[in-house]
């Protein structure tokens, strides 16, 4: 069951966050959360990359 977030309830965490880290932080926040995504996606296509090399490497050995 997915939780649908609108316009008000995107509006409610904003200002939950703003108070609960203050302005001031929120860029750092931001920016860490930022590079933790930019390392997950990068973690995700070097697994891709090595399941795609590992797959493509038996078929080429099965040809023979």
């Amino acid at each position: 069951m997915a939780i649908a977030l609108g316009p008000p309830e995107l509006l409610i965490l904003l200002i939950i966050v703003l108070v609960l880290f203050g302005g001031a932080k929120l860029p750092k926040l931001a920016r860490s959360l930022g590079q933790a995504q930019r390392e997950f996606r990068e973690g995700v296509n070097d697994e891709d990359k090595a399941a795609g090399d590992k797959t493509s490497g038996d078929s080429s050995s099965s040809d023979s």
